[in-house]
């Protein structure tokens, strides 16, 4: 929404300067974008006279002047200067306008330089309307009367010194779209005082030999409920005024009759969309009715439309002239020969002018302003005050009014509470100037009860009065105020889960992965990848087709936002992500689940070949290490046994027990990578934070550290066991064997192949491991040694059928 402060001040009396009423428009929530100051842009070009004009030495279209010119204003010393012109109407005692150098050129987007032009020096232009972006006219220099006052800034003699102020209108506040709403906000806040308007009379000639009718379905469906105009016979449509003409060009739009440009500026003015038809090229009366749909029609942007089934459009007996509160149609369109006007004033539904507008494709001021809901209590009003102008500037005589339907009842009270400010809003408002300030916007106030002004569409309860009082007190006098802590009321805190999710995405970031937030929703392939994709999960209103389904799990996000990293060049990728996931369809089938994702290699490439591709035992040092921050036991089973979508031979799922299981860790299967278009090696793990156990002792997460005053020991066994025989198995029962001593078991060695198979027999593996053994009470003796030894070999050929290797 445009306007300059000069039209402002038609409705808002005040000494307020063009800071103050941006600044106070953003305070009031009508955002100010920007300020068009003339002064900014055309302030250097100064009125000037020619003193001489010849013909230029070298060049036949050319002028040499001589210009006496005014920098310091018509009180300030004389210069006199040399400019080389082209213009045809170039001569001696010519007075024009004066651009010195280094003045920006708004119509050329040229900084003046001094210049040679043929060999003759050149210091500053002589300019045209068109070069000042004024008109379009570029046939010659600007030829002002001999009386003109020389020195004198142009934009000041020419009157386009108006400052045009921008601003952002919220869907909420169409009273705003007028110059009008615009002043009345203002007034409220005490910025200055609202100008009364006063009703318009319009002396009438008689009936009027159009008469108006809508359709009985569009007056049930409440699409149009009021339809009014009158005739004026006898008009001369020629320019309109210069005054009207400068506003509109001011804001951006091009004058182009009388009858056109009455409409437009009462569209800013006082929003109220009209539309003139030319009564010679109208056959019969106007019908406001639906569109069967397929007609066409040529509307005033000389397109052609074809109409839908539904839309509203007004027609006269050769068929559909205007598309109803969008555009009106070319054929019954006024020109400068039109004689005898039809002047339209209806109000149209917002969401029946939006649906079609939208299916048109018809981004017209009048559209704009009818769906977000124009005053429907001013369309007689905005009629009178249409007819007047046009009688005013162009003659003629008006008719009588017809109308058909009425004009909708939009009276509605709310019962103004005066607290509920401070409790909605927080601010000490006295209720005299809450009642003062609703008075100020329009609202009618009866005893408690405010009735709202038909021209506010968003106010629809007791906080919107709450909010209008505070918006026009200001809402940067709000001030931040501690709640009140209720006695006996404990602290918040944060559940135990809670907690873990902060820690792990802590633990996640310090082990070098880059968090990731991806969406919860996923598509139906992915989704059935990984163990979803079914009817509980899919969306009933999904955003996109690539969005139906709740996901399952966080790899398929971690996985695409991979692919879309390697598809620009970053090959090794550390990612985490922290979030839910849904196993079904009920609230509780959703659980909380960290994810990590390493892709590519383990560190940047470096001259001493440090380098290496990712692997399993990464995916499990990082998911180990997550578990310990989440106060999980240090001891936990690795197993197989897990989800399709990891490679079936390099994976370990971690439990506590046969049925709570911690993490799962490993390789992805290469068919879910070739899916997703990822370049491996890729490894990952995924960790349930609900499974941990919650330490039985308040506050703790791990067990206190326990030094050992004595000396551990360590013995080493290989044992011969069968090609299939699982190395964790042999670990497993090793550890078993005295679980007071034993402190630690690791395999160090694996002898496997053609030679093994000759040493050992066919079928046939050595496994070597390293036993630790911890004392905690005294010093162990060798027979102590030997008999958690012999309890070793016992346990590992009972759970293997190994035997010690000789």
């Amino acid at each position: 929404m445009k306007f300059t402060v000069s039209w402002l001040g038609d409705h808002l009396e005040t000494d307020a300067s063009v800071d103050e009423i941006c600044d106070t428009l953003t305070d009031l929530g009508l955002e100010v974008e920007g300020v068009e100051n003339p002064a900014d842009t055309l302030g250097a070009f100064r009125i000037c006279r020619v003193i001489e004009a010849g013909p230029h030495p070298d060049a036949d279209r050319l002028r040499l002047c001589r210009v006496e010119t005014w920098p310091q204003g018509p009180d300030g010393p004389t210069e006199e200067v040399q400019v080389v012109c082209g213009a045809p109407n170039a001569r001696t005692g010519l007075v024009g306008v004066f651009a010195p150098v280094g003045t920006h050129v708004p119509g050329t987007g040229v900084d003046l330089k001094p210049g040679v032009i043929r060999g003759v020096e050149s210091n500053g232009m002589l300019c045209s309307e068109r070069e000042l972006m004024l008109s379009d006219n570029h046939d010659g220099i600007i030829d002002l009367p001999e009386d003109a006052p020389l020195g004198e800034r142009f934009i000041d003699y020419r009157g386009v010194n108006d400052p045009v102020i921008e601003i952002a209108i919220t869907p909420n506040r169409p009273d705003a779209l007028g110059v009008r709403g615009i002043a009345r906000d203002l007034a409220a806040r005490g910025l200055g005082r609202l100008k009364d308007a006063p009703a318009v009379s319009v002396a009438s000639g008689g009936p009027s030999p159009i008469n108006v009718s809508i359709d009985d379905d569009v007056l049930a469906d409440g699409a149009c409920p009021v339809f009014c105009g009158r005739m004026i016979r006898g008009v001369r449509n020629g320019p309109s005024p210069e005054w009207m003409q400068k506003r509109l060009r001011a804001i951006g739009l091009r004058p182009i009759s009388a009858l056109v440009d009455v409409t437009n500026f009462l569209t800013y003015d006082r929003n109220r969309p009209l539309h003139v038809f030319d009564v010679d090229k109208v056959q019969g009366d106007l019908r406001v009715h639906y569109a069967k749909g397929g007609e066409r029609l040529v509307a005033l942007d000389d397109k052609e439309y074809e109409l839908g089934a539904g839309m509203m459009v007004i027609s006269d007996d050769q068929g559909v002239e205007s598309i109803a509160g969008i555009m009106g149609g070319a054929p019954t369109g006024c020109t400068e020969e039109t004689v005898n006007v039809f002047v339209e004033s209806a109000y149209w539904n917002p969401v029946a002018i939006a649906h079609a507008g939208r299916a048109l494709k018809i981004n017209s001021d009048a559209r704009y302003r009818f769906e977000r809901g124009i005053d429907p209590a001013f369309t007689p009003e905005g009629l009178d005050i249409a007819t007047a102008l046009i009688l005013e500037i162009c003659g003629g005589e008006a008719s009588e009014v017809v109308c058909a339907g009425a004009v909708p009842d939009t009276d509605r009270a709310y019962r103004l509470d005066t607290d509920r400010v401070q409790s909605l809003v927080g601010m000490d408002i006295p209720a005299d100037t809450q009642r003062q300030t609703l008075t100020a916007l329009g609202f009618r106030l009866e005893g408690d009860m405010a009735h709202v002004p038909s021209w506010r569409p968003d106010v629809m309860g007791q906080a919107d009065l709450v909010e209008e009082v505070a918006r026009i007190a200001s809402l940067t006098r709000l001030e931040g105020r501690p709640m009140p802590r209720v006695p006996g009321v404990p602290r918040p805190i944060l559940t135990p889960l809670q907690r873990r999710e902060s820690a792990a995405r802590r633990a996640g970031a310090a082990l070098g992965y880059n968090e990731c937030v991806t969406y919860s929703f996923i598509d139906q392939p992915t989704a059935a990848m990984f163990g979803g994709g079914d009817f509980a999960t899919m969306l009933e209103n999904p955003i996109s087709s690539d969005m139906s389904h709740m996901r399952p799990s966080l790899l398929p996000g971690l996985l695409q936002a991979a692919a879309r990293n390697q598809a620009r060049g970053f090959t090794d990728l550390a990612l985490f992500e922290v979030g839910p996931v849904f196993e079904g369809g009920e609230p509780e089938d959703q659980r909380l689940q960290m994810s990590g994702l390493l892709v590519g290699h383990n560190s940047p490439r470096e001259p001493h070949g440090g380098r290496r591709p990712v692997d399993i035992y990464d995916a499990k040092a990082d998911a180990e290490a997550v578990l310990a921050e989440l106060g999980a036991p240090a001891k936990v089973q690795i197993a197989r046994g897990a989800e399709e979508w990891w490679h079936p031979g390099r994976h370990g799922v971690m439990r506590l027990g046969p049925k709570k299981v911690l993490a799962v860790f490993g390789e992805l299967h290469p068919k879910v990578l070739n899916a997703l278009d990822i370049k491996g090696p890729a490894v990952a793990f995924t960790i349930w934070p609900s499974e941990v156990p919650v330490p039985k002792a308040k506050g703790a997460t791990r067990p206190a550290l326990e030094m050992r005053d004595l000396q551990a020991v360590e013995r080493d066994f290989a044992f011969v066991v069968d090609e299939g025989v699982e190395a964790l198995g042999l670990v497993n029962a090793a550890a078993g064997a005295n679980k007071a001593l034993i402190e630690d078991v690791r395999v160090f060695d694996e002898f496997t192949g053609d030679k093994a198979r000759t040493q050992m027999g066919e079928g046939k593996k050595s496994l070597a491991i390293t036993v630790r053994l911890q004392p905690r009470d005294k010093t162990l003796t060798e027979a102590d040694i030997e008999a958690v030894s012999a309890k070793i070999v016992e346990k590992v050929a009972k759970a293997t059928g190994g035997t010690l290797r000789g």
